[in-house]
């Protein structure tokens, strides 16, 4: 017992020998080590295991590699730096020195130092070394461009420099200066701190305070700090075209005449202080240095604070406009090009002119069939009530908008995925076993036809037409695939973090499943996942590995993992995408769509840079934030700031078996091409997008938004009216959501060359601070559409228009109309309060029409769930309401709705189409718009030269002129005999 405890003096417990304890600390420190290292093992080699499972193995291998390549030079130059400077003055430190209180207080420190001073040395540097090789390893990015990169082939205005040099090169370039300066500050803090403690430095004398070794080893560090501050001010001369300022993003007037010499000037200085340090190593004195450095100081201060102040405050600012025009000029021609607002269309000549007097119904019905009512933001509860089946699912909270050909012709449809939704599990079920082997996927896609119609298109209906849901009829995406399509959805955007599946062979199976989509069953299946997505877990050392991974033992001890289990996890599909393509920023809006049987999502990728020379810089947040989407989720920049951007990849990733796929869109974008060059064989050619994906792809949300933020203040090219900003437009707020802009919304809309419609996007502008309309802009977003994708066309109001109401203006004309609170009297009295849903903008015959769909609970309903029960509509400011959208627009137009005087077709007897209908006054009308439209077709007829037709047409619309001159002339006679009888009586 003697060797395991020692008495007290004073007959104490017994304590502990120093040997136990010693042996504690050791294990101690033992298992802390073990548990951090089987913890970055576990992450190593199971993230490794997550690539294998994607076929993306070589995005891993090129990370990794380019990572600890950089993590090791740059470690390895800073803890070879640190190392022989601080060896070096150890060398060289005085072998006499004198006495004094001073050195007499460090010799305490240097005898503790001296036996572990190598270890202390190595120490030192290592971990010096590892922290630059960690900041190194975060610079992948920058390093990847540099050595990938290649010119963009254009040059900036100002260093006649190709874009590229400033996108690829410079920010690798600025890291290696920072890395050099920050080189030489360490090895000169950690070199002074050895000669101080050797005597090498003395601060407690009034001479000879540096030894001449000293002296010299800490001239050169100096030198070579300077040095590099020179390379620091000749780099800073090029960030002034990408540098954000008050006025604009890049070079202004102070910029070009103050700031640009300045910098000049002050890489000049520094290079001469540089010089007189390395001279330092000759002359041993420190006059000529200090002064160097002290002019340099002083010459930072005044050239580069105070001077650009002077000129700003004393020569800019007095005359502005004319000093920064051609600076401004400069940055609205780099701001169009880098967002590609230069080759917008704009109509500045558009004037709306809806006239309701010169407006047939059958015309508005005719253009607005394809308008959608179903809001996607309002309608998620109703799909959950009525498409839900069980409580464990759900849709998202904003659904998607896509289109699909039913029976040949184009349907916009508003659609979810009915996705697994563990909250809805009773409490009693919620066991590890059903949250992760039982309860693993969601199941089928929820569609409704977005305007009000059946899938025969014939007529509209008061109610939601379900394209796809639980209901045997309720089948039409089925239709389109000869054996259905794969129901089953693994990875989704609410998918759990992971699930453990596959079974023993033999076994029965365990997986809930709803069973076919679109059939209208009440028994629940059990299935079990199949697919080639997901990690192995066949193995103990997999199923360690992955139970450290998520902290969870149920991998080792479950029996329901088994050598044929997988985990699925990193489900989310911008999860996924950013994974396999870090460098990647996404689109907020991943969106499903069924292709070739399959469920797929799909995301649109984005170039991004914050260095494009003199366009403007703002945030993406800022840019893309509005009613329906909070901000960009998936961001990978390291800044929120950019000024330039590209959909340069499309991505799908497959709902059943995770699988990604990236295909490059716009294959001309320099970044894009530096990223395929780092990364080889992850981005597949444009031409290999399958037809049946194409008819999915869109115009992606977010590159429109950035386009119309920008396009509401760079639409003006002229420098003195950009900067009056008289003529500035804003994204208007939307109406029922404060604060917040007003999203674009997806529909058919008009070609830019007026030959028709195409599925598009469309948003609307005000004038800054102002309410009313000023300009109305959408984009073709058919990709299978070649001549209008990506067309965007502006339609301008005249600035002195200021009768056309924007979109506030028209809901608060809405809501106060008499006729609409008359229908909406009912539910504002009861319990449940109409929801006004998003208010479109769309160009109808000459004019702009406003919908809006009404909804609110049924009075007899008890689900609970709001219901669409009427369309509002305002045309020619003439507001109608209805149960439908045909309603309203009778309603508007002040006829019956079954009044639907038709177009003439270019064939007949010279006679109108169809009977005239209504008062004398009305036929005279019907017949008269119908002349109008033979003389038009007449028109076009003449000049497409079709003689034959003009000729047609002509002769019909005189014959509709005459009926119309007969009606009115047997109108008046028989106004002048009713005359004669009352008189008579």
């Amino acid at each position: 017992m003697s060797e395991l405890f020692e008495e007290e003096p004073r007959g104490g417990r017994p304590q502990p020998a120093p040997r136990r304890s010693r042996a504690l600390i050791i294990t101690a420190v033992v298992l802390v080590l073990g548990f951090f290292a089987l913890t970055t093992s576990a992450s190593f080699f199971t993230d490794r295991m997550w690539y294998q499972s994607v076929d993306y193995s070589s995005v891993f291998s090129t990370l990794f590699w380019t990572k600890a390549g950089l993590f090791l030079v740059f470690g390895a130059l800073m803890a070879l730096v640190v190392g022989v400077n601080m060896y070096l003055a150890y060398r060289l430190r005085p072998i006499f020195r004198p006495q004094s209180a001073e050195q007499t207080g460090l010799d305490r420190y240097r005898e503790v130092i001296d036996p572990v001073r190598v270890w202390l040395l190595v120490g030192v540097s290592v971990l010096l070394g590892l922290f630059a090789g960690t900041s190194a390893s975060g610079q992948w990015r920058s390093f990847l461009l540099w050595r990938n990169g290649g010119d963009f082939g254009t040059t900036d205005t100002y260093f006649d420099k190709d874009i590229g040099f400033y996108v690829f090169d410079l920010p690798w370039l600025h890291y290696l200066v920072d890395v050099g300066m920050a080189f030489t500050v360490v090895a000169v803090l950690m070199a002074g701190l050895v000669h101080y403690l050797y005597g090498g430095v003395r601060l407690q004398t009034s001479h000879d305070r540096l030894s001449g070794a000293a002296q010299v080893q800490l001239s050169v560090l100096a030198g070579l700090f300077v040095l590099a501050k020179a390379a620091d001010y000749y780099l800073d001369r090029f960030d002034l075209v990408h540098q954000s300022g008050r006025l604009i993003t890049g070079i202004t007037y102070t910029d070009d005449h103050a700031v640009l010499p300045a910098k000049t000037i002050l890489m000049l200085i520094a290079v001469i202080c540089a010089v007189l340090f390395f001279a330092n190593v000759l002359r041993r004195t420190w006059v000529l240095p200090s002064v160097g450095l002290a002019l340099l100081a002083l010459s930072a201060v005044l050239l580069g604070m105070i001077w650009p102040g002077v000129v700003q405050q004393f020569q800019v600012d007095p005359t502005e406009a004319d000093k920064e025009s051609t600076y401004i000029g400069a940055n609205i021609d780099a701001t169009r090009a880098a967002y590609q607002l230069d080759s917008i269309e704009v109509d500045d000549n558009y004037t709306s002119n809806a006239s309701i007097s010169n407006t047939q119904l059958s015309s508005l019905t005719s253009e607005t069939a394809s308008a959608p009512l179903v809001d996607p933001k309002l309608v998620r509860q109703t799909f959950e009530q009525l498409q839900q089946v069980r409580a464990y699912y759900s849709v998202a909270d904003v659904l998607d908008v896509d289109k699909y050909t039913i029976e040949g012709q184009q349907r916009a449809m508003v659609l979810g995925v009915r996705e697994l939704d563990q909250t809805g599990i009773s409490e009693g079920d919620r066991n590890w076993s059903n949250l992760h082997t039982v309860y693993t996927h969601g199941n089928g896609v929820i569609a409704a036809f977005a305007n009000q119609r059946g899938p025969d298109n014939a007529q509209e209906q008061e109610e939601i037409q379900f394209a796809e849901g639980q209901q045997v009829d309720e089948d039409q995406l089925q239709k389109l695939f000869p054996n259905g399509y794969e129901s089953r959805v693994y990875f989704g955007e609410d998918s759990p973090d992971y699930s453990i599946v596959g079974k023993t062979p033999g076994a029965p199976d365990v997986e809930l499943d709803l069973g076919a989509a679109g059939g209208n069953t009440e028994d629940t299946n059990l299935t079990t996942y199949d697919g080639e997505g997901g990690v192995p877990v066949d193995s103990f050392l997999d199923q360690v590995l992955y139970a450290v991974k998520f902290g969870d033992p149920n991998f080792v001890l479950s029996e329901r993992v088994n050598d044929n289990s997988k985990v699925l996890y990193i489900r989310k599909p911008a999860e996924r995408v950013e994974k396999v393509a870090p460098w990647l920023t996404l689109d907020q809006d991943p969106y499903p769509a069924v292709v070739d049987g399959r469920i797929e999502w799909i995301l649109d990728g984005y170039t991004t840079t914050d260095q494009y020379p003199l366009a403007q810089r703002e945030s993406f947040e800022d840019m893309t934030t509005d009613a329906l989407a909070q901000g960009n989720q998936f961001g990978t920049l390291p800044t929120d700031e950019i000024n330039y951007m590209r959909n340069a990849v499309k991505a799908t990733v497959d709902a059943y078996d995770g699988t990604v796929t990236l295909y490059a869109w716009d294959e001309s974008d320099p970044i894009l091409q530096a990223w395929r060059s780092a990364f080889p064989g992850t981005v597949k050619d444009r031409s290999e997008i399958p037809e049946s994906l194409m008819e999915h792809l869109r115009y992606p949300e977010d590159l429109f938004k950035v386009q119309r933020y920008q396009f509401a203040r760079y639409h003006v090219t002229d420098p003195t009216d950009w900067y009056s900003g008289t003529n500035r437009w804003a994204v208007p707020e939307d109406p029922y959501a404060t604060t917040q802009l007003q999203p674009p919304y997806r529909l058919f809309v008009n070609r830019a060359d007026g030959s028709g419609q195409t599925w598009g996007m469309s948003t609307v502008f005000v004038p800054n601070d102002k309410s009313n309309l000023a300009a109305y802009m959408a984009v073709g977003s058919d990709a299978t559409d070649e001549e209008s994708y990506g067309k965007i066309k502006v339609l301008q109001l005249p600035p002195d228009q200021t009768q056309t109401p924007g979109p506030g203006q028209v809901a608060n004309e809405m809501a106060t109309s008499a006729n609409v609170r008359d229908a909406l009297l009912p539910f504002n009295q009861g319990e449940s309060k109409p929801i006004f849903g998003n208010v479109l903008t769309m160009p109808v015959a000459d004019g702009l029409l406003y919908l809006q769909p009404v909804y609110a609970t049924r009075a007899t309903s008890t689900a609970g769930f709001p219901e669409l029960q009427y369309v509002i509509v305002s045309y020619g400011g003439s507001v109608g309401i209805g149960t439908t959208l045909t309603e309203a627009l009778a309603d508007s137009l002040k006829v019956s709705p079954d009044q639907q005087p038709t177009e003439p077709s270019g064939q007949g007897d010279g006679k109108g189409d169809s009977e005239p209908t209504g008062s004398i006054n009305a036929q005279i009308r019907d017949l008269l718009d119908q002349a109008q439209a033979a003389f038009d077709a007449a028109d076009r007829a003449q000049t497409a030269g079709d003689t034959v037709e003009w000729a047609k047409q002509m002769e019909k619309g005189r014959a509709l002129v005459e009926q119309a001159i007969q009606l009115s002339d047997s109108q008046s006679a028989d106004s002048q005999s009713s005359s004669s009888s009352d008189s008579s009586n």
